[in-house]
């Protein structure tokens, strides 16, 4: 089996380039050494399987190397974005939900409907979804970071580009290492791993990991530290080589997650903030502090999440061409629970989730290795995943108290859940009918949701040699992909269930109407005297008839009822289940995606590139409780007698995503130095928005979203020993059309959270001391430029989320000492400077006026030791 044949099924097919350029090694030596990678330009694989340097790749490509993870202590994905500055990595509702953004573009949240724009893969193999992404790996020999869309060779979902994280092989040579690492919070992490042979033609390897560290936030209700760390994993390999040909690689693996996670502080103290204060007989949030890290719950959030599963790649070299087949069976569990509301009050007495998620894969693909200047790639590749999903959110305690407080508050007084629930009732002829049910403790919504995707892709790239310098490479993809989903929802907020339109009530709202014009006039409406002397008075006897001519008038008017206030306050409306007989509860796309690219080699050092592509990302459904039927279908179930109280239109799922860039680039290679250098336009049309709504999520596509853009990275050698590294990404992004937002009409504007400018530097000094001992010296430095943090706030002026803005500065350091018996010691810290600053903010749930948000996560540091044999 050949080099290039591993890392062919390794790497899917995609140029595998280290970030920057390191000293040569010939390539013989490399496929010899698991840390090849940081020889750099020489291990690479294109399309037409031929080993090329850094410059000869016409593909925008950041690599993190296994020494560059272990330098700068990068401990997971989120950490990633600090070496990679076109990559933002961010964790919001739970440890399930951590969310990839390339260039800008990227998508997904904690809603299991919604599958991410940037594909994630582990040696070769896709991961659907973010809790089946982020465990600790063992054994990470780099880390790929595909910019722009990559839908020609991936396929499903690359539109905005491709994380490949690449483990180490079994070796044929007993080999190992063992990692021990203590820091702040008591912090520990311990990993290690075993290779080796069982026969000569059967390798093994054999890693785990184990990571806990205390909360760095500090839950003042309960007493308690939160946020933590607790994970561990374990995986297995097998290398089986029966002939130099053939080659079989099968990979198990198993680990679970089971944390406190994730704190919101509060961003912006809302009225209500008052309410619930009271409610908790003090203070139920660190009102307007988000960094404090100090939070007021009346119940710990958890996250139990399990991800494991196995695949099998095979690689058979038929001489001028090789076969490849990689299988993967993979099951995700998440459980999740939430105090949702983030304050001590007991408003929300439960809001879980409890995930599974059953996924298969097949690819089989055929290369040639030709002599001649031509020469390709053919292949498929199905998918096949079911979804069940069941949710629960419940009022509190102390929710019906807090709803007596906003009914009292929309109503100036007129009006409290006792009251209302008796007016209600008798106008329906029956006053004790809502006795005591508004608000109810243990009221709320029973979601349980069902999905299956069924996908497949042919796919293919030609490469053919025009001359010795000139190359061009054509590639293209047609994907099916087919989702039929369901929900089984109820809800027992009896409140949420009563229309204020109906005619029924239309004496209670011309009571209320007069009563408000009587108000207005100084007459108090719950005084029959003082109300009899303003009708019988001549002098107003006019004005009082006008006003019960205003009231009989309006009083089935839907835009002059005066409860509509309280419509606000009816948080879980009866569910539209789906499929109906308007709603099949299916989706069908199909999409032919195709690439175009030329490849120049200006001098030996020197290499031009451009490149047009186009990618494809099938239609994601809204599993949550905000799934509503398109503005479309809504006259047809009105007219089928489906129609639920309260019910709107929104939408049941997002078309799909379509992507094009126009790319242009330098790549350069010298002894001293090396640079890559980008220049692309990329848009998206029907990019899917997803946007958090406190409880659910609102799912819609814009119509079109662009980013022009520059990006550089570079590496200089100045003097022996040292290695310094610039990465630079300037983006200058717009909604071109986005009309129907949540926020109203977006287009021209700036998409919120991508900055101008990210910058990634670094440097690392190695010393060796006569005798062999090295002392490695690493410090880098994360900047992104002021950005408004999301597009807007459901219910708030657009001001308040403009004036909201995040800035990161982050430095991160490390120093190791590495012996010449394979012992090494080290001392590191991210942010350095404690740097602050918000990863997202949301609307705060049932808090109108609020907002929450994420903080970031403050300083670490720590001390590791590390053992190589």
């Amino acid at each position: 089996m050949t080099l290039r044949n591993i890392l062919l099924g390794a790497t899917m097919l995609c140029a595998a380039t280290p970030a920057f350029a390191q000293e040569a090694a010939p390539a013989d030596d490399a496929a010899a050494a698991p840390d090849a990678i940081e020889y750099g330009n020489d291990i690479i694989v294109t399309a037409s399987k031929r080993s090329q340097t850094l410059q000869d790749t016409p593909i925008a490509v950041s690599v993190t190397s296994a020494a560059d993870i272990q330098n700068a202590q990068i401990r997971d994905l989120i950490d990633l974005q600090s070496a990679v500055p076109s990559l933002r990595v961010s964790q919001l509702q739970s440890s399930a939900n951590t969310n990839f953004i390339i260039r800008g573009f990227g998508n997904g949240a904690n809603n299991p409907g919604i599958e991410p724009s940037v594909g994630v893969f582990i040696d070769g193999v896709y991961r659907s979804r973010s809790a089946a992404q982020i465990g600790d790996l063992p054994n990470v020999e780099r880390i790929e970071v595909l910019r722009g869309p990559q839908s020609t060779l991936f396929g499903k979902n690359a539109s905005a580009g491709v994380i490949s994280i690449v483990t180490q092989k079994p070796q044929y040579e007993f080999g190992g290492s063992v990692e021990a690492s203590y820091g702040n919070y008591d912090a520990f992490v311990i990993k290690g791993d075993i290779t080796g042979p069982i026969s000569d033609k059967i390798a093994f390897s054999l890693g785990g990991n184990y990571n806990r560290r205390d909360g760095y936030a500090k839950d003042i209700n309960l007493g308690t530290d939160v946020n933590d760390r607790n994970r561990w994993g374990v995986r297995g390999q097998l290398l089986i080589e029966p002939t130099d040909a053939l080659s079989i690689r099968l990979i198990g693996d198993y680990d679970k997650i089971d944390e406190n996670c994730c704190i919101a502080g509060n961003v912006i103290a809302g009225p209500t903030v008052a309410i619930t204060n009271a409610l908790a007989g003090g203070t139920s949030v660190d009102a307007n502090n988000p960094f404090s890290y100090r939070v007021y719950n009346n119940f710990l959030s958890s996250n139990l999440i399990k991800n494991y599963g196995g695949s099998g790649q095979i690689d058979y070299d038929l001489g001028n061409m090789s076969l490849t087949s990689i299988s993967a069976y993979r099951e995700v569990r998440a459980n999740t629970n939430q105090d949702s509301d983030f304050t001590s009050a007991d408003l929300i007495g439960q809001k879980s989730d409890d995930t599974a998620i059953n996924t298969f894969t097949q690819e089989l693909r055929l290369a040639s290795d030709f002599d001649g200047p031509i020469n390709f790639l053919v292949g498929g590749y199905y998918f096949n995943e079911k979804i069940k999903q069941h949710s629960q959110i419940y009022f509190g305690d102390d929710f019906r108290s807090y709803g007596n407080a906003l009914i009292q508050a929309a109503s100036g007084g007129a009006l409290s859940v006792p009251t209302l629930e008796g007016a209600l009732g008798a106008y329906e002829g029956n006053p004790a009918k809502y006795a005591g049910s508004f608000f109810r403790a243990g009221d709320g919504m029973d979601e349980y949701y069902r999905m299956k995707n069924t996908a497949w892709s042919i796919f293919g790239t030609l490469d053919f040699e025009v001359t010795d310098r000139l190359t061009l490479t054509l590639g293209g993809n047609y994907t099916k992909d087919k989702k039929r989903f369901s929900t089984d929802v109820t809800s027992t907020d009896v409140f949420s269930g009563i229309n204020l339109d109906a005619p029924a009530y239309a004496p209670f709202r011309n009571q209320l109407l007069l009563g408000g014009a009587l108000q207005q006039a100084g007459v108090n409406p719950n005084d029959p005297a003082a109300v009899f002397a303003f009708a019988t008075n001549p002098a107003t006897a006019a004005t009082f008839a006008q006003f019960q001519a205003f009231a009989n008038a309006n009083q089935n008017n839907p835009a002059a009822n005066p409860l509509n206030p309280l419509k606000a306050f009816q948080f879980l409306p009866p569910f539209l289940d789906v499929p109906n007989s308007v709603e099949p509860g299916k989706t069908n796309d199909g999409d032919f995606s195709y690439s175009a690219r030329l490849a120049y080699k200006l001098t030996d050092t020197v290499n031009v590139y451009a490149t047009y592509a186009t990618g494809f990302k099938a239609s994601s459904v809204n599993l949550s409780r905000d799934s509503r039927p398109l503005a479309s279908d809504l006259p047809a179930i009105i007219a089928g007698g489906l129609g639920t109280p309260n019910l709107v239109s929104g939408t049941r799922f997002a078309k799909p995503e379509e992507s094009t860039v126009y790319e242009a680039g330098l790549k350069a290679q010298w002894s001293v130095a090396a640079l890559n250098l980008a220049v692309f336009k990329q848009s998206i049309k029907g990019f899917q928005s997803n946007v958090f709504s406190g409880t659910g999520f609102n799912l819609v596509n814009a119509e079109k979203q662009s980013t022009w853009g520059v990006e550089f990275d570079g590496s200089v050698r100045p003097a022996r020993g040292l290695n310094l590294t610039l990465a630079v990404t300037y983006l200058d992004p717009k909604y071109d059309s986005f009309v129907n937002s949540s926020f109203g009409d977006l287009s021209g504007k700036k998409p919120a959270g991508i900055p101008d400018l990210s910058v990634s530097m670094g440097g690392t000094y190695t010393h060796e001391f006569a005798g062999g001992t090295k002392a490695i010296a690493h410090i880098d430095y994360q900047y992104e430029s002021p950005t408004q943090i999301v597009d807007g706030l459901l219910g708030l002026p657009a001001t308040v989320a403009q004036n909201l803005k995040r800035e990161v500065n982050q430095l991160n350091a490390s120093f190791t000492i590495a012996l010449t018996n394979g012992f090494e010691l080290g001392v590191w810290g991210r942010n350095l400077t404690n740097a602050q600053y918000l990863t997202t903010i949301f609307n705060a749930v049932a808090q109108s006026g609020s907002v929450s948000g994420y903080p970031s996560q403050p300083r670490t540091y720590g001390v590791t030791g590390r053992f190589k044999f």
